[in-house]
């Protein structure tokens, strides 16, 4: 029957000018509706099956006709299951869980490309997607083989945009860190595997090689060393074949982009090898050099394997923050508690977070007091207490008692996906050390390729039976190798070091800008101070004591949102208040309310006109005054302040003791400034500064050659930011700091900063002997391989050490 069916398919296909090819309905005269497939127009009945025909074909599923064993029967037989699948990325519910909702109609998605091999299947990707209308960006990560993309809606839909990939033989899906971990440890177990095949390989070669070189001088015979050499042969397929396979591909890639990739040396190098060596063993003269072959391939394998391992610890640590977020939270609906998919949750819902349990959206605690473990967010290694209205994100810990949490963010929206979205972008950002290094290697592969063309001509002259061993000799010493990992192996594990301290590079450019800065200029408020008024002294002026003045204000400002009644509640603690009655805001001078039958008043100077001869005494320079008395006198002054940052002062002292010049750009009164510029060490100050005089001001700094580092937190520090050479956002500020910030401070901890500093300068330090020891290697070894004084042994080796030392050098920024 089923033989039957396929002949009655074949059939129908064949009768073209009778039948849809698509669809197989008869064709109507008056129609002329037509596709190409496999080559040739093919009669269409409609406009609908002539669009599907044309989208098989255009994303690469044409043997979908090859494969059907009957003609569709519906509607929805009509397009492949490949075409319904991508087009089910398309419903709102489905990118809730991967897509973040832009502006107007732009949105953005991070997708796992499979299929990615070598920096050319990067270039063709973002090319091909670029060029597509409604496409806004694409950055494709080598390393972690990611790609976000940014798209206009109304153009293009994703579906469209994961057919175009899909299109040029690569396959993309959203990005899920559980899958992007199992596709590592899946090309990680491949590594292997070709790593132990080449090791196997080269060893039992090497053993056979041993009797082959010492053969001349024991008496070997003839026939045994033949013997021996097919032997070796057949030992040295699978490495040159398998576990070689890598570097042809690569090669074969670079090849077809129209580039020279370091591949491409290595892959002649063992090609030009494997056939000389074979055709000596078919003729029986000459020298074979399967060991030489074996070796190199087991060594290259080893040194990538290493280096890949230590590129991927940077991509992890921010793939760990994507796993910290749970799949299920309790939601509360009343009095009823139901476990509920996270991506099914709302703004506004409640959930509930047990001790012991992951906090699974960004909220506010509406019930409940306890500490929160936060140190994976923000490296923060203390348990941070939360109570009432504290704000707590995704991915943290609950430790002592249940919170119940209103839902503020989730999915893409979160602190966890918006860290995310930042080291994407860091990891896809190229250096430009990497990008020199890049094309020096570049430079220098073609170079090569020369050099062992004019090598080779000279040999020819000299002496032709050596051609064979000084080629292989100087493609494999010469390899830039070294070269190529000498700054993408530093920076990946200078990353991953800082970001693990709570610093996170979210620029490709950031760590070497860093290195080169020769000022730091801060925002004050909310970056080196809390941001936030605390009480700083209390001042009784009646026969009340402190502590029952403070509970008499907090009793009038319990219920009141401006940001003053935060600093009175907070001081008072979790001692109880009395209830406030008649309680009315005066706007611009304070509050006034009945208090167990007292009537009180607290605010500002204009609100205490009768008491005008008690308020001109001096306070704390800088500082915010408030009293409160009762109708007949004046009760207590209120000295409310700014508190510094902890380390802000020590930051300040290492700084300088670094040789750099320290600045503050504030947009507070000169008096506040200058007494906090003194306090914590700093000359140069300016104060009630506009973003646009902080931004003439750093404009004037950068005429004058300084390299500057900008730190600061609010919406009005992103002009500035944006402007400096390099820029550090507080974690805590505004979404547009941390989006304009090259660097951001995810910790509390001012003096990460200056360990930022010293990291991107050491990391700087490492690349350069990187650089010079990868350089320095080629220029003394290539000279002696020209000259026939290496073995093509002894280069497999020299070649496969150098890159080893610069992977472990850059390791040594960990």
């Amino acid at each position: 029957m089923q033989i039957g069916r396929q002949e009655q398919t074949q059939h129908h296909l064949s009768q073209a000018k009778v039948v849809c090819f698509h669809c197989g309905l008869t064709l109507q005269q008056g129609f002329n509706f037509s596709a190409t497939v496999f080559g040739v127009s093919q009669k269409m009945c409609c406009r609908g099956c002539q669009s599907v025909a044309e989208s098989i074909v255009e994303n690469g599923l044409e043997d979908y006709y090859k494969h059907r064993t009957e003609l569709p029967k519906t509607a929805e037989d009509l397009v492949p299951d490949v075409l319904l699948q991508l087009a089910l990325y398309d419903h709102p519910e489905v990118q809730k869980s991967f897509v973040l909702d832009g502006e107007g109609d732009y949105k953005e998605a991070s997708l796992i490309l499979e299929g990615i091999t070598c920096a050319a299947c990067v270039w063709l990707n973002e090319r091909h997607l670029n060029q597509l209308s409604g496409v806004i960006s694409v950055n494709v990560n080598y390393g972690s083989q990611r790609a976000r993309v940014r798209w206009n809606d109304h153009q293009i839909k994703l579906s469209q945009i994961l057919a175009e990939i899909n299109k040029i033989g690569y396959h993309a899906h959203p990005f899920s860190a559980q899958q992007q971990d199992a596709l590592r440890q899946q090309q990680r177990k491949s590594d292997f595997r070709r790593l132990a095949v080449a090791g196997l390989s080269a060893g039992q070669v090497m053993m056979i090689a041993v009797a082959l070189y010492a053969g001349p001088a024991q008496g070997l015979e003839f026939a045994t060393a033949q013997l021996l050499r097919w032997f070796s042969f057949v030992l040295t397929i699978p490495a040159i074949t398998y576990a070689a396979w890598p570097f042809y591909v690569s090669a074969w890639c670079s090849i077809r982009n129209r580039q020279v990739g370091m591949d491409v040396p290595i892959s002649l190098g063992l090609m030009t090898g494997f056939v000389g060596s074979v055709w000596a063993t078919v003729h029986g003269q000459g020298v074979v050099y399967f060991d030489t072959l074996t070796m190199l391939v087991f060594f290259l394998l080893g040194t990538r394997y290493l280096e890949r391992n230590a590129r991927e610890k940077s991509i992890e640590a921010s793939e760990n923050l994507l796993r910290l977020a749970p799949v299920m939270a309790t939601k509360v609906e009343g009095q009823t508690q139901t476990l509920t998919p996270v991506m099914e949750l709302k703004l506004g819902d409640l959930i509930l977070a047990r001790p012991g349990e992951t906090i699974a959206a960004d909220g506010k605690v509406v019930t409940g007091e306890s500490s929160v473990d936060e140190s994976l967010l923000t490296g923060e290694s203390r348990p941070l207490p939360k109570s009432l209205g504290a704000q707590v994100f995704a991915g943290s810990i609950n430790y002592e008692s249940p919170l119940t949490i209103q839902v503020t963010a989730i999915a893409e929206n979160t602190m966890l996906a918006g860290i995310s979205r930042l080291l994407d972008r860091a990891q896809a950002e190229k250096p430009k050390l990497a990008e020199t290094a890049d094309r020096v290697a570049a430079y220098f592969t073609s170079a090569l390729l020369v050099t062992v063309a004019l090598v080779a001509l000279v040999w020819w002259q000299i002496q032709p039976d050596r051609i064979l061993e000084i080629v292989l000799t100087v493609l494999v010493v010469s390899c830039p190798c070294a070269l190529s990992l000498a700054a993408p192996a530093a920076f990946a594990a200078a990353g991953s070091h800082l970001i693990e301290r709570g610093v996170l590079l979210t620029r490709g450019h950031a760590l070497e800008t860093l290195a080169k800065v020769t000022h730091f200029v801060f925002d004050k408020t909310g970056t080196l101070t809390l941001g936030q008024l605390s009480l700083v002294n209390t001042i009784t002026h009646a026969d009340l004591d402190a502590e029952a003045c403070l509970q008499l204000a907090a009793s009038l400002e319990k219920h009141s949102e401006h940001a003053l009644a935060k600093a009175f509640l907070n001081a008072q603690g979790h001692h109880p208040v009395q209830l406030a009655t008649e309680v009315k805001n005066i706007p611009g001078q304070g509050v006034e309310g009945l208090v167990a039958g007292l009537k009180l008043r607290l605010g500002n100077a204009k609100l205490h006109q009768t008491f005008s001869a008690d308020l001109a005494q001096e306070y704390l320079s800088g500082a915010t005054v408030v009293w409160l008395s009762d109708e007949t006198r004046l009760l207590a002054t209120f000295v409310l302040a700014d508190q510094t940052r902890p380390e802000a002062q020590a930051l300040i002292q290492k700084l300088k003791q670094q040789g750099l010049q320290v600045s503050i750009l504030s947009g507070d009164s000169a008096e506040a400034v200058s007494h906090f510029a003194k306090l914590v060490g700093v000359d140069d100050w300016n104060a009630a500064c506009s973003p646009a005089d902080k931004l003439a001001h750093l404009h004037a700094l950068q005429a004058q050659g300084a390299v500057v580092a900008m730190v600061g937190d609010g919406i009005n520090d992103a002009p500035v930011l944006a402007a400096a050479q390099v820029s550090m956002a507080m974690g805590s500020g505004t979404q547009m700091a941390r989006a304009t910030g090259d660097v951001v401070l995810l910790t509390e901890h001012l003096l990460e900063i200056e360990h930022a500093l010293v990291t991107s300068r050491f990391g700087i330090s490492v690349i350069r002997q990187n650089f010079i020891w990868a350089i320095a290697y080629n220029l003394v070894t290539l000279p002696f391989a020209a000259t026939g004084l290496l073995s093509p042994w002894m280069a497999a080796i020299g070649m496969s050490v150098s890159s080893l030392i610069v992977v472990l050098n850059a390791l040594r920024l960990k």
